[in-house]
Parts: structure tokens; sequence; C-alpha cells
């Protein structure tokens, strides 16, 4: 067994392991047990033993090594009490350690880095900063402590999203080969008669609509509070957007989240929302939304974005017959689906058997990365949807 009676290891080992989390690394209760199992099996009084056992068990990600590293050198340092080149089973508790703040970031620069000129400490906090951004970026919504949805939360403020664009009935100036027979008509009587130049027009365009219908349900509770962060984001940024959530029945909270403060619109929304957390039925909201709202928000070729995590208690029927009329009615339908960026998911349910083949985009939504990148499949340029037949569904 592990030696912990008069040596205190295992509490430095935990404390350690908390360290490691207050650097930004993902620590599980499993690893630090995994760690005790296979210290077993090695010298304890070997230094580069234990630090490369502790290396291997803790750190998952190439990008996490460095971390590591600094984090090492910091806490034993200051256990060891004046012995640096040994490793000898701690004999005193684990003494309370403040951190300083050049090393309070993901990615901590070495110690001697205080001395360091100016302009460079600043070069390493902005790389710091960039570190932690990029490991939140590919971090799942539903592992995110409370300070990591904090911050994901502002770097979702942050993002700035463009429509696709239609054509209308209105005619501007413009370099295409139709020429503009009114104003060169004009133009000519105001030169007396002569022909100078022949004036064009070309059609004006305008931003498409776009309508987002958002699951609640229970299923959906790990997701939905950070993914109305980017609903809230997605209204702010963009003209004619309208906003329904839905569980069991369909609530429009477009005015709602009209508030800047997003904590008073999810606020708001909760309060006007009562079957929040509860079940889902993703056919009888859409079909409550294809005949109480679709004639009004439809309109000029909206694009729709559907996010739910696929879990239907109604029926299947029901979810394709509405499907294919929001399909039919709309310029794009792109469903997103949060599961759909775990490692070996398939969408097997019953609903979403019967509703992809009426989606045009079945996208994933579980990470910051899933919503960057949303951003070209919402601004690209599409033909209308008049007229599809078999519609297959794009999958990333």
């Amino acid at each position: 067994m592990l030696p912990t009676t008069d040596h205190h290891l295992l509490d430095h080992l935990l404390a350690f392991g908390r360290l490691l989390r207050q650097f930004g690394l993902p620590i599980a209760p499993g690893q630090m047990l995994d760690l005790l199992a296979a210290l077993v099996y090695i010298e304890l009084g070997q230094r580069e033993d234990v630090r490369h056992t502790c290396r291997t068990v803790l750190v998952r990600r190439r990008e996490d090594l460095p971390v590591f590293d600094e984090a090492w050198e910091f806490f034993w340092a200051a256990q060891r009490q004046g012995n640096p080149s040994g490793f000898a089973l701690p004999d005193t508790p684990v003494k309370e350690l403040q951190i300083p703040r050049r090393l309070q970031r993901p990615r901590p620069q070495r110690m001697e880095d205080e001395d360091r000129p100016p302009d460079e400490q600043h070069e390493i906090e902005i790389e710091m900063s960039y570190s932690q951004s990029e490991q939140l970026r590919h971090k799942d919504f539903a592992h995110f402590t409370g300070d990591e949805l904090d911050r994901a939360r502002e770097l979702i403020a942050q993002l700035r999203y463009r429509m696709a664009l239609r054509p209308t009935r209105r005619w501007q100036a413009g370099r295409s080969r139709r020429i503009d027979t009114r104003r060169t008509l004009r133009q000519t009587l105001r030169n007396g008669g002569e022909v100078l130049t022949l004036l064009r027009r070309e059609r004006s365009w305008k931003q498409r609509p776009l309508v987002v219908l958002c699951d609640i349900s229970g299923s959906m509770e790990r997701y939905s509070r950070i993914l109305l962060q980017f609903v809230h984001t997605v209204g702010a940024g963009l003209r004619d957007v309208e906003i329904f959530v839905f569980g069991t029945r369909l609530t429009r909270i477009t005015r709602a989240l009209e508030h800047r403060d997003i904590d008073e619109a999810v606020d708001l929304v909760s309060n006007v929302v009562v079957d929040w957390g509860g079940g889902t039925r993703i056919g009888d909201a859409i079909k409550t939304f294809n005949w109480q709202w679709g004639r009004r928000v439809l309109g000029h070729g909206a694009i729709v974005l559907l996010i739910s995590d696929g879990w239907d208690r109604g029926d299947p029927a029901l979810l394709a017959r509405e499907m294919g009329r929001l399909q039919r009615t709309s310029h794009r339908l792109i469903w997103l689906n949060p599961l759909l960026g775990r490692a070996g998911y398939q969408p097997l349910t019953r609903g979403l058997q019967a509703a992809l083949p009426y989606v045009d985009d079945f996208l994933p939504v579980h990470n910051l990365q899933a919503l960057e990148q949303l951003g070209p499949t919402l601004a690209e340029s599409l033909i209308s949807n008049v007229g599809r037949s078999a519609p297959r569904p794009r999958v990333s």
C-alpha cells in the first residue's frame, strides 16, 4: 500500500491535484485514484519516477504538459523545505500556498520570468490568455465549471454573425447588363435629348430573416442556458430575428431577449416559460409554430435554426409531417444537436430518424468552436428551396 501515515503523502498529492485544477487542467477524481494505484509500483524516493508517473496519469492533452511542469516545480519547491534535489517523503502537513499573480493562468510562465522586461511579460500574458480561450473553445458545455461558464458567456457575447442575403423586388443603380430605361431617359432630357450614357440597374439585396426554435426540456438542461446566451447574441447582432423555446409547448421569447443584460433576459424568460426542464414534444411544438406563426415569420425566405438533442416523447409521424411542412416554407432548415459533438454518437432516436430526411444541415452545437463554425453556414448564399424533393442533410 501507499505509505500515508506519518509522511502525509496522500494529503500532498490531493493538494497537488487541486493546484492543477487551479492552473486549468481538468483533473477528475478517478485520475487521482489511478495515480495512487500507480505509485504503488514505483520507488517513491526517486523524484523523477514520481514526476513521470504523475505526468502520465494526470495529463491527457499535449498542450497541458508545460502547465503540469510549472505546477510541479512550484508546488514541490514550497513543500521540500530546502531539499531541492531529492524527493523525500513529506513528513509535515501540506502548506497553504498563495499562487503568485504571474502564475494564475492555465499556462504559467517559469519562476525566473519575473526578471523579464515588461514588454516580454505582456506578451506572455497574452499568450496565456489565448491558451485559456483555446481550451474553452474545444470543451463541451456540459463539463464547464461555474468560472468557465462565465468566461464562455463573455466569449459568446463577442461572436458576430452575418446572414445570407436574398434578392428583393426593388432595383438600385448598379453595373449589371440590365439598362435602367427610366433613369436613362431622364438624363437624356436633361442633356437636350442626346444619349450620353446608358445607366444600368440591379436587384437590391436584403438580409434573410432568422427563426430560432430552442429546446429547453429536461434533457437539454446542461446546454439550454448557455445556448440561450448564444441566441441572445444572435438576436442582438442581427435584424429580423424571431426566437421561440419549447418543451411540451411553444413559447415566443423574442421580446424577452431584447434586454441588453443576458441575466435579466434569462430571468424574464424563465418567468414566461411554464414548461422549462419538463418533457419534450417536438412534433407538437413545431405544429403549433407552423399553424400559428409560420405565415407571420417565415416570409421572405427565412432560415430556421432548430436546437434540440432529439429526445422526443411525441408521435414520430406527426414530427415527420410537421418537419416537412417547416422545410417547405423556409429557405433552409438547420438542426443543431449538442450530442452530435460526442465521439461515437449516432442519431438513432425515433424522433431524429423521422426528422432528419427534412433537415438541410445537421450540425453540432456542444462547444464554442461549433458556434464559431456556424457563422459561415448562416452567411453563405444559397439557392431557393422551392421544388426540393429529396434533401440530404449535411452532417458535420
